[in-house]
């Protein structure tokens, strides 16, 4: 199992904010107008509990929202992908209002796959989590 981990953000709100808006996936949609998204994924579709997106030379993929663990924790799935992903959004308040956040992944890879996607993986969470922090301090 291979596991990235994101850089820990800090978001200016309490983790009851934070979790309320990322438990609920259709509060994501105003990333479609982010420019570092669009280059990147295209296509994306929210709802409450999933969401699917087209990454250019990849195809279409997904995510499913699988487990929430009240203002601590949101486990995700990977849906319609050729590899089967986890991804932890993990969230600690650290002042009144300030919340930490971290995203973790976890895929089994093979050695040809990984050394293909290694650094695009490694990348990738931590652009998601850049986006997500972005948008959630707003």
């Amino acid at each position: 199992m291979t596991t990235y981990e994101s850089d820990v953000k800090t978001i200016s709100s309490g983790e009851e904010v934070v979790f309320a808006i990322l438990s609920d996936l259709t509060n994501l949609e105003k990333l479609k107008e982010n420019p570092s998204l669009k280059d990147k994924a295209k296509d994306l579709q929210f709802d409450a509990n999933s969401c699917s997106f087209l990454v250019d030379g990849f195809g279409k993929m997904g995510f499913r929202i699988v487990e929430r663990e009240p203002y601590k924790t949101i486990k995700l799935a990977s849906e319609k992908a050729p590899i089967e992903v986890t991804v932890w959004i993990q969230l600690k308040q650290i002042a009144e209002n300030e919340t930490a956040m971290k995203l973790t992944l976890k895929t089994e890879l093979s050695t040809m796959i990984k050394m293909m996607v290694d650094k695009k993986l490694k990348e990738g969470i931590n652009a998601v989590a850049d986006v997500l922090a972005k948008a959630l301090n707003q």
